[in-house]
């Protein structure tokens, strides 16, 4: 669905694209990667990079978090192939720094200990938070078909088995809110 009415008359001065990709490896680590670009629509004057035209990146930046089942960073590389100054692709190897650090409560702040501030680069920063959505969205998944078969291969064993509701991210957003009609058809079929 498009965005109300068309805008006022304008002229595109910026993009960011912003890709990221969730992958399971055959190790059975996952692979979340995300690659940034920033143009502009107008040539302009950079003081280490000369004129950069229409089009081309300003910033073009690359980041791949190895992440294990339980979202725990076993491994972060960063790379930076189009900066406004020489000196920024040095920050990109600072982000190895959050191996280690697990993906859930207190992540942003465990980033911001470990590569914030001068430590880092904000735009490598900022998709950070993404790539955690986008980590959870590519393992959740596998964890829960996973511990269906297994609920599945126990009660055709003639297992006793306890309903394993997976949780739902209660009020973080309205379709989770904890009375809404999303959650009451989670908890009544047991999904919730």
């Amino acid at each position: 669905m498009p965005l109300s009415d068309p805008p006022s008359p304008r002229t595109k001065l910026h993009r960011r694209q912003i890709t990221m990709d969730g992958f399971q490896r055959e190790d059975g680590l996952f692979d979340i990667e995300a690659h940034l670009v920033d143009t502009k629509s107008y040539p302009f004057e950079n003081m280490d990079r000369g004129t950069i035209t229409p089009g081309e990146p300003l910033h073009g930046m690359w980041v791949r978090l190895t992440v294990d089942e339980a979202m725990v960073i076993r491994a972060c590389e960063a790379v930076s192939d189009h900066t406004p100054y020489d000196i920024c692709p040095q920050a990109a190897p600072n982000f190895a720094a959050l191996a280690g650090v697990v993906i859930g409560p207190g992540f942003n702040r465990a980033v911001k200990e470990r590569v914030g501030g001068v430590m880092g680069c904000t735009h490598l920063r900022e998709v950070l938070a993404q790539m955690a959505t986008v980590a959870h969205q590519t393992i959740a998944p596998v964890r829960w078909r996973r511990a269906r078969l297994a609920r599945e291969a126990a009660i055709a064993a003639g297992e006793q088995v306890a309903p394993a509701p997976r949780s739902l991210p209660l009020g973080t957003c309205l379709a989770y809110a904890p009375d809404s009609p999303v959650v009451r058809r989670h908890m009544a079929t047991g999904g919730g």
